[in-house]
């Protein structure tokens, strides 16, 4: 599709977004808007007519956003990111709104319910969301049995985090919960990523700790993968922390981090709205910052030895670019998309190839930490 053409339809479907969809949404409760968008994603899925059609109103690319990072090919860098398609709905439909890649789950050992309703509220003067789903997901047995026979058209990451229960608090036990999850999707996806932040379930943080996660890590070096495997990370931690974490990655099979998830900290000047709960974090514009400050210090103080996927705050291709330029291979979003509407990922790739194109690079893998150039 030519250009002008694309930049046309981005601007007409941005207009009823933004003006009709986006207001009726917001007027129901977000998760139950949540769970039945990703019922109608799902069917369109189905359908190679349906996926083409959605296609043809999302889809753009362009050799300067193609990346090989890890062995693992990237036709842009702008991916979901974990907590949207909890159950693996949707990948079938995502390649077709134009996302580079996809994170799915987080997965746990065992069926989570979450945690009890109401546990999504948006936060509109913030530009965000407060989040205490909770982990809510069908478990690594029935999402694997799902997913086993499928080919990805995007590079599909299978985020595995710890069942939020009482019963995986105690260290040991913890681990063998991970351990059940990661087991079940060592030939299933591109990459794996170890959701060790999650700021909703029982037990808090136990992972962030350096002997823990040690632990957990040597319990992961001895299954056999090929699957790159990341770190999420939250973004509340102290630097003094980060840099245990670092060390202890550094002895062990990671090959990257994701960052960031959401913030618990309510004194974030981000934070324009009434936070309506004790409980929960907080993602969108409230988190960019500090997203952007992990980044930067994990790319420099590595020396640029880790991949980045960083999520938060990405609205815009300028937002995507910061992040890039800060030393982030791959950025993720979803508050982004809700507020902006689904052509946003294209609006972001568009405008990253001008941004590149703007500074005299050939493909984006060029920009990776240009801001952050390693003495």
């Amino acid at each position: 599709m030519p250009q002008s053409l694309i930049f046309i339809r981005n601007k007409a479907f941005r207009f009823f977004y933004k003006n009709l969809l986006q207001p009726l949404f917001f007027q129901f409760d977000p998760e139950t808007v949540h769970d039945r968008m990703g019922f109608f994603g799902e069917f369109l899925g189905i359908f190679s007519l349906t996926r083409n059609i959605t296609s043809s109103l999302f889809n753009y690319s362009d050799k300067k956003l193609e990346q090989d990072i890890l062995g693992i090919k990237f036709k842009n860098p702008v991916g979901l990111g974990a907590g949207f398609d909890k159950n693996a709905q949707l990948i079938n439909i995502l390649p077709s709104v134009g996302f580079g890649f996809a994170e799915v789950g987080s997965i746990t050992g065992e069926p989570c319910e979450g945690n009890p309703k109401p546990r999504l509220w948006r936060l509109k003067k913030s530009r965000g969301f407060l989040v205490w789903y909770g982990l809510k997901n069908d478990g690594c047995e029935v999402i694997s049995e799902k997913l086993k026979s499928k080919k990805f058209e995007i590079p599909i990451g299978t985020n595995i985090a710890k069942t939020n229960s009482p019963n995986t608090v105690e260290t040991d036990m913890g681990i063998a919960d991970y351990i059940k999850a990661f087991k079940e999707f060592t030939e299933i996806g591109a990459y794996f990523t170890i959701n060790i932040s999650c700021p909703n379930a029982y037990g808090e943080l136990p992972f962030t700790d350096s002997g823990r996660l040690d632990k957990l890590l040597d319990k992961i070096d001895r299954i056999a993968t090929k699957k790159p495997i990341f770190l999420k990370l939250s973004p509340d931690l102290p630097k003094s922390e980060i840099d245990k974490i670092i060390m202890v990655c550094s002895r062990h099979r990671v090959h990257g981090f994701v960052l960031t998830n959401l913030t618990k900290n309510r004194t974030n000047r981000k934070v324009l709205d009434k936070v309506l709960s004790a409980e929960g974090g907080m993602s969108g514009k409230i988190v960019e910052n500090l997203s952007n400050e992990l980044i930067s210090y994990i790319f420099q103080k590595t020396n640029g030895k880790y991949v980045i996927i960083g999520l938060g705050g990405v609205f815009s291709a300028q937002d995507a670019y910061k992040k890039i330029m800060l030393g982030a291979s791959l950025v993720a979003l979803i508050s982004g998309m809700i507020y902006e509407g689904p052509q946003v990922i294209s609006e972001i790739n568009i405008g990253l190839v001008k941004l590149l194109e703007r500074d005299g690079y050939s493909n984006i893998s060029q920009a990776i930490g240009a801001d952050n150039k390693i003495k």
